[in-house]
């Protein structure tokens, strides 16, 4: 896994703060595991579409969140529907 993203924690949830992100060129995306509860998290738009453009991203991936490497695998990307911009990012924790 060579692809390594850097990641906030999101607190602030809701279609009002995913849109604030989205104008800030960030992207809200969240990090699901087994047994486990989901963590949101934010992701810089350009760093994840330049990522996004390898087919290494599709393989699997390291997050660093919070000083912890996470590897996760991309399940489903949200793409606008006009624009193709990515809006929303589901990973799993391998």
């Amino acid at each position: 896994m060579a692809i390594t993203l850097e990641a906030q924690l999101r607190t602030d949830t809701g279609r009002g703060a995913s849109r604030r992100l989205r104008v800030a060129e960030r992207i809200p995306a969240i990090i699901v595991e087994s047994g486990k509860e989901t963590v949101s998290i934010i992701l810089d738009e350009k760093k994840l579409i330049q990522a996004a453009l390898n087919d290494e991203f599709y393989q699997g991936l390291s997050i660093s969140l919070d000083g912890n490497t996470i590897a996760v695998k991309p399940i489903a990307i949200q793409r606008h529907p006009v624009s193709s911009r990515i809006i929303h990012v589901d990973f799993k924790r391998v």
